[in-house]
């Protein structure tokens, strides 16, 4: 952690200069070799990229004092930001397509890729790169699906915060299990919210975030103006989806399997995790059968379902899940979530139609009936 000076701004230690210094060194060794399309196209990366990334996302104890650092580059004018929203669920249910659509009402403040690697730094980070900024076509995402990306589109960048503050809490070498962030942890979090509002200038945060199902409960007790979104999808299409997303994330190199653990995105891919949840059958056998997924997905939404049910019973009207199928469908399903997130329903916000599934003679029958029902009460929940 760094020294405080009388005036409550942080004053850096000589160690924490040379670190800076060296930061900046590579900032303008990187901003040299340009990449044609920016952070979110991995082949394109510079040996200079991949070693900033490295140094700055490899460390969860330079991050926290980065961020510390942040509050100081920020300045003491950052206000708290207001009645935040969150998109969270398992991967594959449209969760980019739900976020871009709130960050378009202009609202909202989000981590872009311009804040990579910094993410904990956003305020500093603007500082250091300003001279450097590149700008790149928006190009399509590695995934395959074609959402475009650019280094202004908002991405879910901000587990960094938990891994740095908790991780040792809830990240397992088996899996990502639930946990109960501290007082301490939800205050800086706050505070952090507060920075990146101050970066972009919007009073609003915005944040997806599949691993916020971890610390559901906890957060919406804590931020009582928060609203959260749990986007939900065909569970098949959902199973065919992410299996789909592990085979082509499988043989990643050295560098993309690091970069998906830094920010803790173990849904698919080559250090993919299940998420290990109370009351939940975990996921086994082969992640190249359905099965295995449509495992994770009875367990991870019958957690949330659980979740939902809990929350309403405490009388927090804060978890909404949004049915994937309506929103490309039915007229009424936009304006509905607007309105529960309070942003303006106005704009189109071009959702397309869902692609049913194709069916899969091989997936356990058992199964499939059980994640049908479990879609179905959540479809219930989400029509309260």
């Amino acid at each position: 952690m760094l020294r405080r000076g009388s005036d409550a701004r942080f004053t850096a230690p000589p160690e924490v200069h040379h670190t800076l210094q060296s930061l900046h060194a590579l900032v303008s060794m990187a901003a040299k070799m340009a990449r044609p399309g920016g952070d979110f196209v991995m082949s394109d990366y510079s040996t200079l990229d991949k070693l900033l990334h490295r140094v700055v996302l490899g460390s969860p104890a330079l991050s926290e004092m980065l961020g510390d650092m942040d509050g100081a580059a920020a300045g003491k004018s950052v206000a708290p930001a207001r009645a935040p929203v969150y998109v969270t669920g398992l991967a594959r249910a449209g969760t980019t397509v739900l976020m871009r659509a709130l960050h378009g009402s202009d609202q909202f403040a989000s981590l872009t890729y311009a804040d990579m690697p910094m993410v904990m730094a956003p305020n500093l980070w603007a500082k250091l790169s300003r001279s450097s900024r590149k700008e790149g076509e928006a190009r399509e995402r590695a995934h395959g699906d074609g959402v475009m990306v650019d280094f202004d589109a908002p991405e879910a960048l901000e587990e960094v915060f938990w891994r740095t503050h908790c991780g040792r809490d809830y990240i397992r070498p088996d899996g990502l299990v639930p946990h109960v962030p501290d007082a301490e942890t939800l205050e800086a979090y706050r505070t952090y919210q507060a920075r990146i509002c101050h970066r972009y200038s919007r009073p609003r945060y915005l944040a997806k975030n599949n691993n916020m199902m971890l610390r559901l409960l906890p957060l919406a007790r804590a931020l009582p103006e928060a609203r959260f979104l749990i986007p939900v999808r065909d569970p098949l299409a959902q199973a065919q989806s992410l299996r789909s997303q592990h085979a082509r994330f499988q043989d990643s190199d050295a560098f993309t399997r690091s970069y998906m653990t830094w920010l803790v995105h173990h849904e698919f891919g080559a250090d993919q995790r299940p998420f290990l949840l109370p009351g939940q059958t975990a996921p086994e056998g082969p992640l190249d059968g359905l099965d295995y997924w449509l495992t994770e997905w009875i367990a991870c939404y019958g957690y949330l379902a659980d979740m939902i049910d809990t929350a309403r019973a405490e009388g927090l009207e804060a978890l909404l899940p949004v049915i994937y199928e309506r929103l490309g469908s039915d007229p009424a399903a936009w304006p509905k979530v607007a309105a529960f997130a309070g942003v303006d329903p106005s704009a189109d916000p071009g959702f397309r139609p869902a692609t049913p599934p194709e069916s899969d003679p091989q997936a356990d029958t058992d199964l499939v009936a059980r994640a049908r029902a479990l879609y179905d009460r959540l479809v219930a929940q989400a029509d309260l």
